[in-house]
């Protein structure tokens, strides 16, 4: 069972209340990711691919993606939930400025790695989804800063400086996974 999987089991009923609370939880842990980054330009790097991983994996796939969309909504009307923010832009500016593909990117792979990674597959599935996720990550990322930066220098600074530091979160995330779910499986157990 994911980490997070809100389920009908054993009379356990998904409640509004229960959902509503996981996706503003599931926010907050998007928000933190992003205040934790190192200073980078035009895009900073964060642990948001770690969270967004993380809320894949342990989220049914709707409910990944209604948190990442309840933390650009909330981005959106102007809290500053984004990394650099309220320095480098709130609401829509942010949105519009160089990091917006990448925020789209996350968006689709919040659902996207939940989908390829089953609830009860493997390591290397569940490694394999996260890499696939990576994917509309960089591909949104570098379209949209094309905007921002010369073609040429796209890969250079949008790209590169970013790969082996999300690869090395996807590997730590990977191999940190079956703990983080027996943890979990512990702390439900408390709540019974």
């Amino acid at each position: 069972m994911p980490l997070f999987a809100l389920s009908r089991r054993s009379g356990d009923v998904i409640t509004p209340l229960r959902t509503l609370a996981t996706v503003v939880a599931g926010a907050g842990l998007l928000t933190l990711a992003a205040k934790v980054q190192l200073p980078f330009w035009p895009v900073p790097m964060t642990l948001h691919t770690l969270a967004v991983m993380a809320l894949a994996l342990g989220l049914p796939p709707r409910l990944a993606v209604a948190a990442f969309m309840a933390y650009l909504a909330a981005g959106a009307c102007g809290l500053p939930v984004f990394s650099g923010s309220p320095e480098r832009g709130i609401g829509w500016v942010y949105l519009m400025g160089p990091t917006g593909g990448y925020l789209l990117g996350y968006l689709v792979a919040s659902g996207l790695v939940g989908r390829l990674a089953a609830s009860d597959s493997s390591g290397i599935r569940r490694l394999l989804a996260m890499l696939a996720g990576l994917l509309p990550v960089y591909v949104l990322g570098a379209a949209w800063l094309v905007r921002f930066v010369p073609f040429d220098q796209v890969l250079a600074l949008g790209v590169t400086p970013f790969l082996l530091g999300d690869l090395a979160k996807v590997l730590v995330l990977a191999a940190g996974w079956p703990l983080l779910s027996r943890g979990a499986d512990w702390f439900r157990s408390l709540r019974s």
